[in-house]
């Protein structure tokens, strides 16, 4: 290849220009004179060459080229001294394009090169497990699930909502009652019964006396709309009586005050007639009966819950 196309390559690589210097065979006159011209072009890279001695201008563009072929070689040299190791193929990787294998032979030298004439120590105790990691952040919610089956259709159920319990009660008394009958209705007193479910509460106090000559015995009891209570057995009391001593050709005559006290239930609501009456034991006669004589005689009615 001619020097001067060498020369105007070269510095179309390094500049991006054409160097364009005039032959090397001009004598310096002729080359003073095209360098001349040139600079009047505003070449700056032929100004500072052309300037110059060939001798000198030569010298600076061997330099030029010299250097960044210096460069390329040094990068070479160094990518050999690589660890040889390094680009080794293991497993599938030998199908790529940048693995290079390698024989086992080299494989064992590297070996003997690192380890030398040292053994291979004891293996380490296990460490100790690690703490336990923070929890997670949380996960996004859901996607709602689908609508289930229609549920069978229910039954309506009417609510009763019942008022609290109220005391109802009521009491009849007389003073004096004095009645002499051995058997019928002693006395009465009307009652207003609020609830169907309820029982009533009955209770009559007095004096009470039985005499006779012979045995006898006789009943005092309670009724209600005039019949006997059947809820669940009759309310009553009784008072029995043996013969008088003969002796003395009396009878006994006691007057006491006694109670008779229970309670009905399956009565109705409403107004209830709650009566006393006097009456016969079965089986025996009926003596002469008193109620109430010389004191106060009462009877209370009471309505209470179930």
């Amino acid at each position: 290849m001619p020097w001067d196309l060498f020369l105007n390559i070269r510095f179309w690589m390094l500049t991006g220009s054409s160097l364009s210097c005039p032959p090397l065979h001009y004598s310096w006159q002729e080359l003073e004179s095209d360098c001349r011209l040139r600079s009047q072009r505003k070449h700056a890279a032929v100004r500072c060459i052309c300037m110059m001695s060939p001798l000198v201008a030569r010298l600076l563009l061997l330099v030029c080229l010299a250097l960044p072929l210096y460069g390329v070689e040094k990068v070479r040299n160094r990518g050999y001294r690589k660890d040889p190791d390094a680009d080794k193929c293991t497993g599938n990787d030998a199908e790529k394009p940048n693995c290079t294998t390698h024989s086992e032979g080299r494989r064992s030298s590297n070996l003997n090169q690192m380890l030398g004439s040292c053994m291979q120590g004891p293996a380490g105790t296990p460490g100790r497990e690690g703490n336990p990691g923070t929890n997670g952040i949380p996960g996004t919610p859901g996607i709602p699930g689908r609508d289930g089956l229609k549920g069978e259709k229910g039954e309506c159920i009417n609510e009763i909502f019942e008022e609290p319990w109220r005391p109802n009660y009521k009491q009849c008394a007389w003073n004096s009652l004095n009645y002499g009958i051995d058997l019928g209705k002693v006395a009465d007193c009307t009652f207003t019964k609020l609830r169907s479910d309820s029982a009533l509460r009955v209770l009559f106090s007095g004096s009470l006396r039985l005499k006779c000559k012979n045995a006898c015995c006789q009943r005092w009891y309670f009724t209600f709309n005039g019949a006997e209570c059947t809820g669940p057995l009759p309310i009553e009391s009784i008072i029995y009586l043996d013969q008088g001593s003969p002796e003395l050709n009396s009878t006994i005559n006691i007057h006491r005050t006694s109670s008779v006290e229970g309670l009905c239930e399956g009565i109705k609501s409403g107004l209830v007639d709650v009566a006393v009456w006097v009456g016969t034991c079965s089986d025996y006669p009926r003596g002469d009966a008193s109620t109430g004589w010389n004191s106060v005689s009462r009877i209370i009615i009471e309505e209470l819950p179930k």
